[in-house]
């Protein structure tokens, strides 16, 4: 949460000075292929967050089903 409260805290003339020391590192040609390998890093994070969130909601669908399962007809038919 540290860095993206220092994310916000930029303004413009750090945003530009922080984009040209990246320019200089990595050159104009490497930019396009660094940029293609955070958003593929950034496409296989949210897949990873999707699939261990299904992962959880079926595993908690199965849990309540097994618990409905359990509980006596009594219960089921409600008072008497």
């Amino acid at each position: 949460m540290g860095t993206m409260m220092l994310l916000f805290a930029l303004g413009g003339s750090e945003v530009l000075l922080i984009f040209f020391a990246i320019l200089l590192l990595f050159g104009g040609r490497k930019i396009p292929e660094l940029m293609r390998g955070i958003g593929k890093g950034i496409r296989e994070f949210n897949a990873a967050k999707s699939t261990i969130e299904s992962e959880l909601k079926e595993g908690i669908r199965e849990a309540d089903n097994k618990a409905q399962q359990q509980q006596p007809a009594s219960n089921i038919d409600g008072p008497k």
